[in-house]
């Protein structure tokens, strides 16, 4: 699949799997490799699968949350509320949500800058909404709501 979107996202070279040689003798050998990350530990891009057990936290912590306050009725869509809430707060402030945190995850700008923000956290959060943004990723395993918030998610431990 990154084959695929890296061709129109980042131009031919993203569409290189890690290790693969685009001629010019700049192959990329990990994952994160082209963004300055090391190839494991802390620092390092993180794995699809500590991503999607963090998300799923994420969304039964909301569930959880908005139970609460919808009681004794199921919480329907006020879960998504409180998903994006809690998201959108976590992430901006602090750059991780629990979910990443029980993980060991953090999501990091890449320009340097400590904090996340909160108009790049709204972002990235509304662009999950669809889910295709999560699912699609490129040769550094952003997906594409990270690329267009300008961060990736790294391992911290």
């Amino acid at each position: 699949m990154s084959r695929w979107t890296g061709s129109w996202l980042s131009g031919p070279r993203s569409a290189l799997e890690p290790g693969a040689d685009s001629g010019d003798g700049t192959a990329q050998r990990w994952r994160g490799e082209r963004l300055g990350l090391p190839r494991s530990g802390p620092g390092a891009v993180a794995g699809t699968g500590r991503r999607a057990f963090a998300i799923l936290v994420d969304f039964a912590l909301a569930m959880g949350v908005a139970g609460v306050f919808t009681l004794p009725d199921l919480p329907r869509n006020w879960s998504l509320l409180a998903w994006f809430v809690i998201t959108v707060v976590a992430v901006g402030f602090f750059g991780f949500t629990p979910g990443h945190a029980l993980f060991g995850l953090r999501v990091a700008r890449l320009d340097g800058v400590g904090v996340v923000g909160v108009p790049r956290a709204v972002l990235r959060t509304v662009l999950i909404f669809p889910i295709i943004p999560a699912v699609v990723w490129d040769a550094d395993g952003r997906c594409l709501h990270d690329k267009a918030a300008g961060t990736v998610v790294i391992s911290v431990r």
